[in-house]
């Protein structure tokens, strides 16, 4: 009996390509609908006229600047020309197969799974995609290269001590980007976050009917009006206390109180009240800190090149009894508004999400001379993008 569901002959990769793209994407989707993601023809247009190639440059016209002078009949009137600026950009590829036996078929009566593979693969797709989003905004506060480019990462980070509260959120991105501050509209938080957040009646869940008229909750939240994404895949790392010279002016029964050795912090086994002066206490405990992004419109430009065979199958008769294989394949760019890709530490033509996340590759964007001294920078407040560190 012939395996309808991956039968290599009859396989129609244009029919398949379309049912996945009618499945909803649901992170996808609404992160393009907050229009973080946002198209770009010139990189469309570069990557469609260089037979393929995995890295451009794009050129990028400079602001106008320097100072005016007094128009008071007798200063000459001085003349600056607009610098050009280049971008970096590169294709991001992946692969993926997978695998289904004809006796998976025949054991289950004739169970056709496309529908089901289709739906899967939109949501794998998702998740693909969004590593990749997240490697990307890794090595961009990971930069280090120059001074502007590390400025960029200290202006547009901020670190809680504690939870996030009611105004982080504002009190972040206008940090990063002054008034500029209200082309944000999307935040990516592990759910340790998000449940404070919930606790505090603070984000509100979004969401989803399906075509049946199934309303159920998606992973996704609104916070001062701005899209949330949970995911737990967000960076998580474990911190040690910080401590503070006590303000006590007499012990308190049951507080643990400490010395300062170097850069070490030893409990005081019996303290006493003459050296309460030089005792230390734990100001904030050691746990988990937790980062966030936020985005904002248009901040990262985002183009789906394609692949010249995006779904196709193979069949092995013998391999286990009969069984197909279906390979998907796409290429895509993810470049982040204003940070150029400078592919300083890259193997072969497409990055890792190791090499994406390695800040050696990525710079602020600047207009190229070898002297760090003599370049013209991007204004970093254009760049809508912002990160905040947090216990929660």
């Amino acid at each position: 009996m012939p395996n309808t569901k991956f039968d290599a002959k009859s396989f129609n990769a244009e029919a398949f390509k379309y049912k996945v793209g009618t499945v909803p994407n649901l992170k996808m989707n609404e992160i393009k609908k907050s229009a973080a993601l946002a198209a770009n023809l010139d990189i469309k247009s570069v990557f469609a006229n260089q037979d393929g190639t995995g890295y451009a440059r794009i050129a990028m016209r400079g602001l106008l600047d320097g100072d005016a002078v007094n128009y008071d009949g007798q200063t000459d009137i001085t003349a600056t020309s607009l610098k050009t600026f280049e971008q970096g950009v590169v294709v991001v590829g992946r692969a993926k197969a997978w695998v289904e036996r004809d006796f998976s078929y025949d054991i289950t009566g004739g169970q056709d799974f496309m529908d089901a593979v289709a739906a899967q693969i939109a949501e794998y797709k998702d998740g693909l995609d969004q590593n990749t989003i997240l490697a990307v905004l890794k090595g961009v506060f990971a930069m280090s290269g120059d001074a502007k480019s590390k400025e960029f990462v200290a202006k547009h980070t901020t670190e809680v001590d504690g939870a996030m509260t009611a105004t982080t959120l504002n009190s972040a991105t206008n940090k990063a980007c002054g008034a500029n501050k209200k082309k944000f509209s999307l935040v990516f938080m592990h759910s340790d976050v998000s449940t404070g957040l919930e606790n505090l009646n603070l984000i509100e869940r979004l969401k989803y009917t399906d075509k049946d008229g199934v309303t159920r909750d998606l992973t996704l939240y609104t916070w001062n009006g701005k899209l949330v994404i949970v995911d737990d895949g967000m960076p998580v790392e474990a911190v040690a206390a910080t401590y503070k010279l006590t303000s006590d002016t007499a012990l308190v029964t049951g507080k643990t109180y400490y010395t300062k050795s170097g850069t070490k912090y030893n409990a005081v086994a019996s303290p006493s009240v003459d050296n309460i002066a030089t005792y230390y206490e734990v100001d904030v405990p050691a746990g988990e800190e937790y980062t966030s992004y936020v985005l904002g419109e248009g901040s990262i430009n985002f183009e789906d090149l394609g692949a010249k065979v995006p779904y196709e199958m193979s069949r092995d008769p013998a391999k286990n009894g009969g069984q197909d294989t279906l390979y998907t394949r796409q290429r895509k760019v993810f470049a982040p508004k204003g940070i150029s890709y400078e592919k300083t530490s890259q193997t072969t033509l497409s990055p890792t999400d190791a090499e994406l996340s390695d800040g050696a590759n990525w710079a602020l964007v600047h207009s190229g001379e070898a002297t760090e001294s003599q370049r013209s920078y991007i204004n970093h407040k254009v760049i809508p993008i912002a990160r905040i560190k947090s216990r929660g």
